[in-house]
Formats: C-alpha cells, structure tokens, sequence
C-alpha cells in the first residue's frame, strides 16, 4: 500500500513542496519527513484521492513548522549577539596575564574537570542543577566539584610558575 501511495503522488507533492520550499534541500527534507510520516501513520490514512490530500496537508504543516523555526532561529541569533554585545561593553577590561594562566590550567585539565567547572563558573549553574545536566546525583557533583577546583587551582600554581621563569640567556661562545 506504501509503494503504490509513494509513487502515486511523489511527483505531485515534491512539486507542492518545491514550490514553497527555501531551498531544494529544504524539499528534500519536507518530502523526506512527509512520506516517513505517512509510513508511521499508513493504518490513519484515509482511502482512495484523500490520501493525497492528507499527504498536502502533512507536508503544508511541516512547511509551517520548518518557517517557524527559521525566524525562531533568525530571532534567537539576533538575541544572542545582542547579548554578546552587552555583556562584552559592561565587563572591565581583563588582566590577559592572568586569563591565560586560567586558560592553560583548564586546558591541561580532564574533560569532566573542565566541564563541571565552566558549567559552574560560567553558567552560572548550581551543583544540583550540574547533576541534572550531566546525569549525577547532586553530591557526586559536590564532590567531583571540590576535585576539579583542588586539581585547577594545582594546575594554576604549576601554570603561573612555569610564566615567571625566565627564558634561559642565549650562551655565546668565542671560538
């Protein structure tokens, strides 16, 4: 029954969809989900010619839902950098310095250190929250949390040493 739908009305519908479609990957895509749509629902589509009107009607709703999320992406970048703009002019200027130093030790740290700590520090997030983000209890959180802050702040000393060493002098030699 799926076959016969399909190739009954393929040409019709990828013609619907192209015609209101932002790209041809975007009809692709629509026809794609359309017909997989069709495939999960085949007992719910009615007989005979309202088959394809169901079809037009599946592919015109996620035509509607794929607009919708172009603007809420269009919107939500928009909000995004205008964010960025604000929150860069209000921050005083840095100590380079120091922010490398800060840079390099997170580096040289594990990926779950440097991941429990940016999710703290920089989103702002509470150890319960972090649990429910990486999918940990609550005091597994805290403790891991307390590691990760002894292990950056080891690393930090050991990065902040290895900046004030001075270069070793070049040795001249007379020959």
């Amino acid at each position: 029954m799926f076959e016969r739908l399909f190739r009954h009305t393929r040409s019709d519908l990828l013609a619907y969809i192209a015609r209101r479609a932002g790209s041809s990957e975007d009809a692709a895509d629509v026809l794609a989900e359309t017909y997989l749509i069709a495939w999960q629902k085949l007992d719910a589509i009615p007989a005979g010619d309202r088959a394809r009107l169901w079809l037009f009607g599946v592919a015109r709703n996620l035509l509607l839902k794929s607009a919708s999320r172009r603007r809420s992406g269009s919107l939500l970048a928009e909000r995004l950098a205008g964010e960025l703009r604000r929150s860069t002019a209000v921050h005083a200027p840095v100590d380079r310095e120091a922010a490398d130093a800060v840079r390099a030790a997170l580096a040289a740290l594990p990926e779950r250190d440097r991941e429990i700590l940016t999710l703290m520090a920089w989103e702002g997030l509470t150890p319960k929250q972090i649990a429910a983000v990486t999918g940990s209890s609550a005091n597994i959180v805290r403790v891991r949390l307390h590691r990760a802050r002894a292990r950056l702040k080891r690393q930090l000393g050991s990065v902040r040493a290895a900046m004030r060493r001075p270069e070793p002098a070049a040795i001249e030699y007379d020959c």
